[in-house]
């Protein structure tokens, strides 16, 4: 009876209450306006808390969360608003838990905005959310993402105050979190990071992606998955893909890899070209998480490096999706590359290299180097290197080209403490 399942779901919610909630650097959504809230990204990611907890401060509202085999194949959509008026009372806001399990859920949901419901639903696929917002929601909706803590949040999580601790101890901080990423559950529940992340992989590979997408070949997206994680930061074709992952052809990797995007488990940033073609063929792959790849990825090392910018990467694409910037990688001709090309409007405005530790002459000098020439090619003058430790503004030259470049900690980079 979906009455019983409506009244344990209330009870599982009441307990959130008393659960320690970290605020989010997300913007909140407003309810002064009827449109469909929208709050997608990975599962465990904090999605329903940060919901709750900006409802709770404001309305009352009923709850139903599709994560349930009862709700989710439920054939009369009606009963279910009735279920949930008869344990919560008549409620105007209706906050509705991984929607995309409801079949044709964008139509029960326009419906219900119509009829002047404030409705507020949470999902874990973004191609599945988008696409369908796309289609039936447009001019009717507002999107709000919801990933892992950022360094912010995590060190709130901590109780570690930035103004009243040590540079040691921000160093500390900066440095568990580069290892095992941000989701909630770890940090708030002190959870092993790599037991529960590994779990959550595997769990959205299978629930998000196999099983979702009926695929058949499930070994072949297994392995796919484990090979990018296990190379994040690294530039590719889905050519390179489907042979380095034996998959029969580059549409089926391209295929697979939109997702495992759709899933929030990857990312990828385009090669910046003025040429359209060169954008769309060149990618470098990342995690949304570090913790992910620490669980998961092939490593015969501990590559700082690699979770290094990775890390950054992150910070970047979330203010890519808020909108801020728009994010690419660059590499000429000589292969030399600069990790990441900061775009708004039409102008470049910023390069930025990720360099765990710039201290080595000939490390330092392939950076610097890569950052003067794509400084000439973009006509960019904000030229930033994100180090470990590393702080200092230098003037540099390559071949009679001068420019001033600024090297800043990652953590007080993240930590918006950057000197201007």
């Amino acid at each position: 009876m979906l009455k019983n399942v409506i009244l344990n779901q209330k009870d599982e919610l009441e307990r959130t209450f008393a659960e320690k909630y970290i605020e989010r650097e997300t913007k909140p959504f407003s309810l002064e306006n009827n449109l469909i809230k929208v709050i997608i990204g990975p599962r465990r990611a904090g999605k329903s808390f940060f919901v709750v907890h900006a409802l709770k401060q404001k309305e009352s509202f009923g709850y139903a969360n599709f994560d349930n085999e009862e709700l989710a194949q439920a054939k009369d959509y009606d009963e279910i608003i009735s279920e949930i008026n008869q344990v919560y009372g008549k409620q105007k806001v209706l906050f509705f838990d991984e929607i995309q399990n409801l079949p044709n859920w964008e139509l029960f949901v326009n419906r219900l905005q119509r009829q002047g419901y404030n409705v507020i639903v949470t999902g874990s696929n973004s191609h599945l959310l988008s696409k369908e917002l796309a289609t039936h929601l447009t001019g009717r909706h507002l999107p709000t993402n919801v990933l892992p803590f950022s360094f912010q949040e995590y060190i709130k999580a901590k109780e570690i105050d930035p103004k009243k601790v040590t540079t040691t101890r921000l160093k500390e901080a900066f440095f568990a979190y580069l290892q095992n990423g941000g989701y909630p559950e770890t940090i708030l529940k002190n959870l092993e990071p790599k037991q529960y992340l590994s779990v959550l992989f595997d769990s959205i590979i299978y629930n998000d992606i196999i099983r979702r997408y009926n695929i058949r070949k499930s070994g072949e997206i297994e392995k796919l998955s484990f090979f990018m994680l296990s190379n994040v930061a690294t530039e590719f074709s889905y050519s390179s893909l489907a042979k380095a992952t034996n998959i029969k052809s580059s549409i089926t990797s391209q295929k697979y890899e939109g997702y495992l995007e759709d899933a929030y488990l990857f990312f990828t940033i385009p090669r910046f070209s003025y040429k359209t073609k060169e954008i769309v063929q060149s990618k470098k792959m990342y995690c949304y998480d570090n913790g992910l790849i620490q669980a998961k990825a092939f490593q015969t090392s501990q590559n700082l490096g690699k979770l290094f910018e990775n890390l950054v990467a992150i910070h970047l694409k979330k203010m890519e999706i808020e909108k801020e910037l728009e994010l690419y990688c660059w590499r000429n001709q000589q292969r030399e590359e600069v990790d990441f090309v900061i775009k708004k409007g039409t102008k470049i405005t910023q390069l930025i290299q990720a360099c765990y530790d710039p201290t080595n002459p000939e490390t330092k000098k392939r950076e610097i180097r890569a950052l003067i020439n794509a400084s000439q090619n973009t006509k960019c003058k904000d030229l930033l290197i994100i180090t470990n430790d590393y702080e200092s503004i230098e003037e540099h030259e390559w071949f009679g080209n001068k420019a001033k470049i600024r090297f800043i900690p990652a953590w007080k980079w993240l930590l918006k403490k950057e000197k201007n």
